[in-house]
């Protein structure tokens, strides 16, 4: 297995580090990328304002989320555990002690390259691992670049390989940082921005009850998995479609499919522990299922945390169950969810078609669709679901 190791403060990651980290994945025909956060650095000191070790690592995570194919990319905490500074060299033994017979592959700008030879036991890093540079500036020279490449294989055996990126993105964690606390757009992936947000960090002081558009996507995004992004992204456009052909209202609409799957992956207690906190009162059956629960604490973050309406609220609260009499804002949430562009699945054009024709229709059969589905699956069907459905035939409506 081919492993690439990138360290870093990451204080922020940023758009630099992501596109050179895909570029030198895909030249170097990684299985593995681990983006490496330094506790101590040697070569530089953290800024006045540098967020926390864990929250550093956090937005690596984030960073690392689908960045590249299958999760080939991870976070690794391992300097962050480890007491003094943070030497390449010791990192580098400690992942070949880990995957003694991979080869290894450290990742690096110019400017660290070109100062290799002084590191801290470099004779060390160049016997556990080759080097892929990268230029991190139109301005660096690639001459420069393969004259250090030659003395550093003459001089210590060294493999080198000198990764040419398509598009350069001449940006630093210093040149974020200062864009951040001037509230200009920092040239980040935007979930990390929305984790920078939500946490306050570089001097943004956001107030998450007044964020824009913009801002409460990013959060949201930065609180689930890379996988479900599209998913959300689908249902928010497919809210908005709605409410613009039934009438109701776009924008509530939007920040209901913005929001409406921000805990997805938060674990059963961690979804209890909501609950708790803000009096949602439970049955048996959502007592012992986090798939039921993150409507309910979903809907509590955005009344409480991301100050959104009341329509909003119940509209999150019940797109995963439904209930009897749904308002108009809770069908387009339901369906919306339920039948967007991402969604694969027998019937589902049918459903797209009927939900800008006939939306009780629409609804019904979503209902049934997923009172089958259930019932295949054996898993039980939510006296809610029922109840929506019930209603819908006692109306006339389905």
């Amino acid at each position: 297995m081919r492993i690439g190791i990138y360290g870093g403060t990451f204080d922020p990651p940023h758009l630099g580090h992501s596109s050179a980290a895909k570029a030198a994945a895909e030249a170097l025909e990684l299985d593995r990328l681990l983006l490496v956060p330094a506790k101590v650095p040697p070569h530089k000191r953290l800024s006045e304002n540098s967020a926390s070790p864990e929250q550093r690592l956090e937005m690596t995570r984030i960073l690392a989320d689908g960045l590249l194919p299958q999760g080939r990319a991870q976070a690794d905490g391992l300097e962050l555990a480890r007491e003094g500074m943070s030497y390449t060299s010791d990192t580098l033994r400690e992942m070949k002690a880990r995957y003694p017979d991979d080869e290894l592959w450290l990742l690096m700008g110019t400017d660290m390259f070109m100062t290799l030879q002084d590191w801290h036991e470099p004779e060390v890093i160049l016997s556990l691992a080759g080097v892929a540079a990268f230029r991190r500036s139109g301005e660096d020279s690639p001459q420069a670049m393969e004259a250090q490449a030659a003395r550093l294989r003459e001089d210590f055996g060294a493999r080198v390989r000198l990764v040419e990126l398509p598009r350069i993105r001449e940006v630093s964690s210093t040149q974020v940082r200062q864009a951040l606390a001037k509230g200009e757009a920092p040239e980040v992936p935007l979930p990390v921005y929305g984790y920078i947000l939500r946490d306050q960090l570089y001097g943004t002081n956001a107030d998450l009850k007044r964020l824009t558009d913009d801002e409460l996507r990013a959060c949201s995004l930065s609180m689930v998995y890379a996988k479900r992004h599209a998913h959300i992204l689908g249902v928010e456009k497919t809210a908005v479609e709605l409410a613009e052909r039934w009438g109701a209202d776009p924008e509530l609409a939007r920040r209901a499919g913005i929001l409406h799957d921000c805990t997805k992956y938060l674990n059963l207690e961690e979804q209890l522990q909501i609950c708790r906190k803000y009096g949602i009162v439970l049955d048996d059956l959502e007592r012992e299922s986090a798939k039921l629960l993150h409507s309910k604490t979903g809907a509590a973050l955005a009344r409480y945390v991301y100050g959104q309406p009341e329509e909003v609220y119940w509209a999150i609260f019940w797109h995963t169950t439904g209930k009897a009499d749904m308002s108009l804002l809770e069908k387009i949430v339901y369906l919306a969810d339920y039948m967007e562009p991402n969604r694969d699945f027998d019937g589902v054009d049918k459903l797209r078609k009927l939900c800008y024709t006939d939306l009780d229709a629409a609804l019904a059969l979503g209902l049934d669709m997923s009172i089958a589905d259930l019932t295949e699956r054996g898993v039980p069907i939510h006296k809610n679901t029922q109840g929506a459905r019930d209603w819908l035939t006692r109306h006339g409506k389905g």
